[in-house]
């Protein structure tokens, strides 16, 4: 049996190499992986979820292909950076015996990946950074800690992704090392990294077509009005030129967006799909609604739930009609069935510059801090037991990750501090959780932020209750046997 599946997993990734390297296997091998995918999660469908779960899933990951499709068909991806991409996200992943022998079981996988900020300075100052950025900020993860994190998580839980923010990553240095050598050190590793692209020139693009592992996401808020409004004059150009540097370069890119209550209809519609998709080549958005936590936060920058539920029905006319990569951190919940933090299971936890460890980008409360887990002869799976990780993840499986069928709660407002925002609260104070900064802890003892973020949650559930309940939940056995019919 193991001389089988050895054989199976070799087969495997000659036939991905294969689809990648030639756009005619690609095209007819796509269509098989699809059905294939359809078949599994839609029609087995082992976990037990509704079917429109499943379906939903089938689209992210059919327009995940796709984007990378037209990014090879259109020579925006280099050939080495296409093998370093193989290597480490395919093989060490996709078609890993020793990963699938290890977790069997879907409830026994570790983390996927962990989002790491190695440090606080920035070259810009952002209205309502999450980050609190600056140019003066000395705050960072020293070179030791940043490796051994890094290194750990691969031993430890075979995990291959990270995800890298700031503060500005590409300023960041330890011991005369910087954010792609690190990357370097880790070959077996792929990087995004979340950059104002600023920084990025035809010597750094070099580099990182070189190391072949890293993915930049640029921060735009829109077009130019709306880029240079928040992050500074000139700011847009700048973003266009690293564009151009990043094509000739073979190295692929995608954007990051912050939703808020202003240009939320700009950074959701066709014409904003036009410009960054099809005339910058870029291969995947990223599309976060404004979270009041960072400088100076406010409930006012929000996009309102009525925004919000509007954004849900365009996201999946992007993903389902235009195949196009574009996943939102709270709309896209479904697909992901349901909140990551905490280090769920296929899920992932935060680090900053300061070494606190908290469940989420977006939680500023820290269950335990990794340099003095490392001090006490701990490793990354001690933050796994901390007790404010332990009790985000009982929500989470309470919620509907561990429930089968029509038990799941509403996955379309899947996020504890956003959308159960008095559940988050009680959580924070019982799960010994201290805040990172001044300003979180600021926000858990202000009375009109706790009405108003409980006021949100109730107010959007009024809006997606309906769709979750008629067009997720309301799909037991007819649909279930049309879709067996279909497959």
């Amino acid at each position: 049996m193991d001389s089988e599946n050895s054989l199976k997993h070799r087969s495997l990734k000659r036939l991905i190499r294969a689809m990648v390297m030639h756009r005619w296997v690609r095209r007819g091998a796509m269509k098989i992986i699809e059905w294939k995918i359809y078949h599994d999660y839609a029609v087995r469908n082992p976990e037990n979820r509704p079917v429109r779960v499943q379906k939903d899933k089938v689209s992210f990951l059919s327009a995940m292909m796709h984007s990378v499709d037209r990014a090879l068909s259109r020579g925006l991806i280099s050939k080495h950076v296409v093998n370093r991409i193989l290597e480490s996200l395919v093989d060490n992943i996709v078609c890993s015996e020793t990963l699938a022998q290890k977790y069997a079981s879907k409830l026994s996988y570790p983390p996927m990946f962990i989002t790491i900020s190695p440090g606080k300075r920035c070259n810009l100052q952002c209205a309502g950074c999450y980050a609190c950025s600056d140019s003066k900020a000395a705050e960072k993860l020293d070179f030791t800690t940043f490796d051994r994190i890094l290194t750990e998580k691969e031993k430890l839980w075979n995990s291959f992704f990270t995800v890298i923010s700031g503060g500005e990553p590409f300023l960041w240095e330890g011991d005369g090392h910087d954010i792609v050598d690190m990357a370097a050190r880790h070959p077996g590793q792929f990087f995004l990294i979340y950059t104002n692209g600023t920084l990025i020139d035809e010597k750094m693009a070099r580099r990182l077509e070189e190391a072949g592992n890293i993915t930049p996401a640029i921060s735009v808020e829109g077009y130019e009005a709306e880029t240079d409004g928040r992050r500074g004059k000139g700011i847009f150009k700048r973003i266009l030129k690293a564009f151009d540097t990043l094509r000739n370069a073979g190295v692929p890119f995608g954007v990051s967006t912050t939703a808020t209550r202003h240009n939320w209809d700009v950074v959701t519609n066709d014409k904003f799909a036009d410009f960054f998709f099809d005339e910058q080549g870029a291969v995947y958005q990223w599309l976060f609604q404004y979270m009041p936590i960072g400088r100076k936060h406010t409930l006012d920058l929000m996009v309102t739930p009525e925004q919000r539920f509007e954004m849900l029905k365009r996201m999946y006319h992007m993903v389902r009609e235009r195949k196009l990569l574009i996943a939102d951190f709270w709309n896209s919940g479904v697909a992901s069935d349901g909140c990551l933090a905490a280090g769920r299971p296929g899920g992932y936890f935060y680090i900053t510059w300061d070494g606190d460890v908290t469940p989420c980008v977006f939680v500023p409360y820290a269950a335990a801090n990794i340099n003095d887990i490392y001090k006490n002869g701990g490793d990354l799976n001690t933050i796994l037991e901390t007790p404010l990780f332990c009790h985000v993840r009982e929500w989470q499986n309470n919620y509907g990750y561990t429930r089968k069928g029509h038990d799941i709660g509403n996955w379309l407002m899947p996020c504890a501090i956003r959308d159960h925002f008095a559940d988050f609260h009680k959580g924070i104070e019982n799960g010994d959780a201290k805040p990172i900064d001044s300003e979180a802890a600021a926000a858990m003892t202000d009375k009109d932020y706790y009405a108003g973020m409980v006021k949100y949650g109730h107010d959007y559930e009024k809006l997606c209750g309906r769709m979750w309940h008629d067009e997720f939940l309301a799909t037991c056995h007819d649909e279930k046997e049309q879709v067996a019919k279909t497959a």
